[in-house]
């Protein structure tokens, strides 16, 4: 069955656990699933109480919904308390190993009148301002870990992650476990030649990870032709993600005691 759309949800890690839920969301037209991974330190799971995600093997799980016809994009936090100076290596080598090519990395905030707040307002760790939002490179309070090695470390995994080079990568090693099981209705118009030609100019000629890009227009159409679109797709919105990624360079110390 061939339909014009395709669906986007969120879901947590232990739908890889019904086939049958998996197999009649991709006949529906699903595609992408958004995961909360949070973090692959189990410390850090217990933290913050992600009991669906305790216990497992998130790498297999992550590969076995993608096995099934849908993408996952992740969100992963750093700053827990239990987060060891070896998170960002951590985060950094299970999204590479997952291929999730879309991994939303924040950095952990107290919202107020949640009990996180109130501890840290016990412990006399917060902090004055805050934005509210977790992918700025900001927070509300002190981490255990220092936040001078915070900020480091969260702009260490960004930059790393969203780099020609690794993004590329992750873009094949996802690939390598898709099966797509949707069958799109696209209609190639002048318009999507202008956008291909025009993005591979940017890509595949202005860019310094060029050669990169190629790697993966050169593996997707000897491997994996039928998903060429899904990969060209990915690869134009990594230039959105690096983009995005320069933005978050300037240490945050908002509101830092000294």
């Amino acid at each position: 069955r061939i339909i014009p759309f395709t669906f986007f949800t969120e879901a947590s890690i232990n739908l890889a656990d019904d086939e049958e839920l998996m197999r009649l969301m991709v006949k529906a037209g699903f595609d992408t699933v958004f995961v909360g991974i949070e973090s692959p330190n189990e410390e850090s799971l217990v933290e913050c109480n992600k009991l669906p995600n305790k216990n497992r093997d998130l790498l297999a799980s992550v590969k076995k919904i993608q096995n099934h016809g849908m993408q996952v994009q992740g969100g992963f936090i750093l700053g827990f308390d239990s987060d060891p100076l070896s998170i960002f290596r951590s985060q950094i080598d299970f999204i590479q190993k997952s291929g999730i090519v879309t991994a939303m990395v924040g950095v952990l905030m107290a919202p107020p009148g949640t009990r996180l707040y109130k501890r840290l307002k016990q412990e006399n760790r917060l902090l004055p301002g805050g934005t509210g939002d977790n992918t700025d490179g900001s927070t509300n309070f002190i981490p255990r870990m220092g936040y001078e090695a915070l900020a480091r470390g969260y702009k260490h995994v960004v930059d790393t992650i969203y780099s020609p080079k690794p993004y590329y990568e992750r873009i094949i090693t996802f690939l390598k476990e898709y099966e797509p099981g949707t069958k799109t209705k696209l209609k190639f118009s002048l318009l999507h030649l202008i956008a291909l030609v025009r993005s591979t100019w940017v890509l595949g000629v202005k860019e310094k990870g060029r050669m990169y890009y190629w790697k993966l227009v050169a593996w997707t159409l000897l491997k994996k032709p039928k998903t060429f679109p899904l990969s060209m797709t990915l690869a134009v919105q990594g230039f959105h993600f690096r983009k995005v990624a320069q933005k978050i360079r300037a240490p945050f110390t908002s509101g830092v005691p000294g």
